[in-house]
């Protein structure tokens, strides 16, 4: 590594998309268990705009900088790494710091670029991935043959939550928006599709005999609908609210149901935690993207000091799939 700074995306001020703001930055030294990567592309998610908003502050430690996931080439590598080196082209996901030519991160949070797999498509698994992977099998158990409602199907989770579903042998109900999203759905796995601005995800789950297992990312009064839409022994995978968190709800039903309600926030878990699920996306997980059985659905790329306008239209709800921003592009 010769050069000491680089191109970067800040946050000037809590706000909408227009605070995002190019500049220049020093490249940061990987610490100890640490890789420096060269970033090709960097995934846009929910969380980097709830960071742009002042409302999901980056964990002791981390760049201040947005970005949660990246791909890119390893140029240096900290004290204590023995696993990756330099050169390795892998994906990563980050504590941080994302929406910048250089980031560091664990070296156990890397992956190994999937076999056949591009880096624009490689930089959009870790965030989704991680956060599926740990919240629909590892917390939410789910298992083959059983109904598994997934919201915001159409979103970058979404998109990846049903492909792991129906890869896995469950039944995948999603729910999206627009027909065309609802199509999206179907295409990539899911056996029924619910537009909810036409139908109720209740009524159709109620007839099915319940959903085992819901996804849930939106909150609000959907809390009380996805329970009531539950079957005996449901779970109720909360990892997002986009429309609030907080609701009235009727446990007696719960309890009488033996339903369970849980969720988790990624970014803040240990680096342990995260290395545990790296492990086990590559054993169960890596083989179905090198065998392109799956794959990431892409929306549509932007170039780094266009961090704004991914972030507008990511914030517009008209996308399907994953948002990337462009740094060097490999």
């Amino acid at each position: 590594m010769t050069r000491t700074t680089m191109r970067a995306v800040e946050i000037s001020e809590p706000g909408g998309p227009e605070v995002l703001r190019p500049v220049e930055r020093p490249v940061p030294d990987p610490g100890q268990g640490q890789v420096l990567i060269r970033v090709a592309y960097a995934g846009v998610n929910r969380p980097d705009a709830l960071q742009r908003a002042g409302a999901y502050a980056p964990p002791a430690g981390a760049s201040d900088l947005p970005g949660l996931e990246a791909s890119g080439e390893i140029v240096a590598v900290g004290p204590g790494v023995d696993d990756r080196a330099v050169g390795d082209r892998v994906c990563a996901l980050l504590p941080g710091g994302g929406y910048a030519e250089y980031v560091v991160t664990p070296a156990a949070h890397c992956l190994p670029m999937p076999q056949g797999m591009a880096l624009k498509e490689a930089a959009c698994l870790p965030e989704t991935f991680f956060t599926v992977w740990s919240n629909v099998f590892m917390r939410g158990g789910l298992e083959a043959g059983e109904r598994f409602l997934v919201h915001g199907g159409s979103s970058g989770i979404g998109t990846t939550a049903i492909q792991l579903g129906h890869a896995f042998g469950a039944r995948v109900f999603a729910t999206a928006g627009s027909d065309e999203k609802c199509v999206a759905c179907l295409n990539l796995g899911a056996e029924r599709a619910i537009n909810y601005r036409s139908e109720d995800f209740v009524e159709v789950l109620k007839a099915e005999g319940g959903a085992n297992l819901i996804l849930d990312m939106v909150g609000g009064d959907y809390i009380a609908r996805n329970l009531r839409a539950l079957a005996e022994e449901g779970r109720l995978v909360q990892i997002a609210f986009l429309q609030g968190s907080k609701a009235e709800i009727n446990f007696a039903p719960v309890m009488l149901k033996r339903q369970t309600i849980t969720g988790t926030t990624l970014r803040p878990q240990s680096d342990l935690a995260k290395a545990r699920i790296a492990a086990s996306l590559r054993e169960h997980v890596w083989p179905l993207l090198e065998a392109g059985r799956i794959g990431p659905v892409m929306d549509s790329e932007f170039a780094l000091e266009d961090a704004a306008e991914a972030h507008a239209r990511m914030e517009s709800s008209a996308h399907i799939g994953k948002i990337v921003l462009r740094a060097s592009g490999g």
